[in-house]
């Protein structure tokens, strides 16, 4: 399994990719910022677009570490499935 370094406290656990067969570490994006804005002093609109760029878009391979958001119950999720229609 691939490493986001310097993001450990952000793992949540693991997955197997069933489409690769590879098995995956999975991160909190939320906890990733947080990171970004903790250790090297960013302000959040920076940390999310160095997050989203940087990390997050960085393709390694089958293994290349799961980003998940977090749940946010106040999201209207069926309105977002609606769109794709």
């Amino acid at each position: 399994m691939l490493k986001a370094d310097g993001f450990d406290a952000a793992i949540l656990g693991r997955c197997d990719d069933k489409v690769t067969g590879s098995e995956r570490l999975v991160y909190s994006v939320e906890a990733c910022v947080n990171i970004l804005m903790e250790r090297d002093e960013m302000e959040r609109d920076e940390a999310e677009e160095y997050f989203w760029f940087n990390v997050h878009g960085a393709y390694v391979g089958e293994s290349t570490p799961v980003f998940v958001e977090d749940y946010d119950e106040d999201y209207d999720y069926d309105e977002e499935d609606s769109e794709s229609d």
